[in-house]
């Protein structure tokens, strides 16, 4: 079986974010054909995290705006400091992760939204 993905776009998150939602809408307002993956339903592997680390720099792809990672203690947000560090608790915690990550099938990823962008990534 091919890793190419059968739509142009994957989009990885969790349904219920509101930044997923206005995502989600845009590129349905805009005729983007993609396929969702919700880390609660789809699931996490340590691939996939693996391949976002391999294309994202750990700081951006961790979430410490969100209430998942103020809800860790001190000493355990002082430990992440690399993206090694930065894998174990997001594979505990894909909630940490920073959403969406929007993935082209040739290989470009995209964290966060912001419509501007989604306009170029998508052209």
């Amino acid at each position: 079986m091919s890793n190419t993905p059968t739509y142009p776009y994957i989009m990885y998150g969790i349904k219920n974010c509101d930044t997923i939602k206005k995502a989600r809408r845009y590129l349905e307002d805009n005729g983007v054909n993609y396929q969702f993956h919700d880390y609660r339903v789809d699931g996490l592997t340590d691939e996939l995290l693996s391949t976002f680390l391999e294309n994202i720099d750990w700081e951006t792809l961790v979430n410490k705006r969100g209430t998942t990672w103020r809800k860790l203690t001190d000493a355990e947000k002082s430990a992440v400091t690399d993206a090694a560090s930065a894998k174990k608790v997001l594979l505990a915690e894909p909630a940490m992760i920073k959403r969406p990550v929007l993935v082209s099938a040739d290989n470009r990823y995209l964290v966060g939204f912001n419509a501007d962008e989604y306009q170029r990534f998508t052209k």
